[in-house]
Parts: C-alpha cells; sequence; structure tokens
C-alpha cells in the first residue's frame, strides 16, 4: 500500500515537473542579455588579470634564474578590456532602423501608382 502510495504521488510530482513555463516577457529579456554581456565582460577581465599576473610571474624567473629560464616565448600583449558598457541591441537596432525606413516611406508616397493593366 505505501509503495503504490509513493509511486502515486512520484507520478504527480513528475507530471508537473513537464508543464510549461509561459515565455519571458521582454523585459525578463533584456534583464538575462544584460547579464550574460556582464558574464562575458567578468571573463574577459579575469583573462586580463591572469595574463598580467602571468607576465609578471614570468618576468620574476628569468629575472632571478637566468641560467635555468632560457629563452622567453613571444606571447602576444595582454588587453585590457576597459570598463563595463552595456547598450541593449533593441535600442542599438532600432535607431539606424528607424532612420533608414523614414525615407523609402516617403519616396514610395512621392511616386505616382503604375495604371493597371487590361
Amino acid at each position: 500500500m505505501n509503495k503504490a502510495l509513493f509511486a502515486l504521488m512520484l507520478a504527480a510530482l513528475g507530471a508537473t515537473a513537464f508543464a510549461k513555463l509561459p515565455a519571458p516577457n521582454d523585459e525578463a529579456k533584456a534583464k538575462a542579455a544584460e547579464a550574460a554581456a556582464k558574464t562575458a565582460h567578468a571573463g574577459k577581465t579575469d583573462a586580463y588579470l591572469l595574463c598580467k599576473s602571468q607576465d609578471k610571474v614570468a618576468a620574476h624567473v628569468q629575472k632571478t634564474n637566468k641560467a635555468k629560464a632560457g629563452k622567453p616565448e613571444a606571447t602576444p600583449p595582454c588587453a585590457d578590456p576597459g570598463k563595463f558598457v552595456y547598450t541593449p541591441p533593441e535600442a542599438a537596432a532600432s535607431a539606424p532602423a528607424a532612420a533608414a525606413s523614414a525615407p523609402t516611406a516617403t519616396a514610395k508616397a512621392a511616386t505616382p501608382a503604375a495604371p493597371a493593366k487590361k
């Protein structure tokens, strides 16, 4: 009896796990995009700091162990990602699109309609 009741409870709980969530609204999508941009920038910043510390350690090793260290490898310089700045993609994409669509709408209104063929 207890096993059957437990199995029934698991089945009911499992059915609710497959329920669909509503689609996220525009505000939630914007927040998710900003969070993804912040995470990407944090990764770039961490890579920059790691690069700087590796350069510092390599310079120290070259300075202190001239006989053992060998010839230093040429590596690309560390690129500073700068301060985090986020511009929403909708605002950046909508401004040029609105400017581009305005002249075409006025040009269509200025041209006369072609006569219909019979």
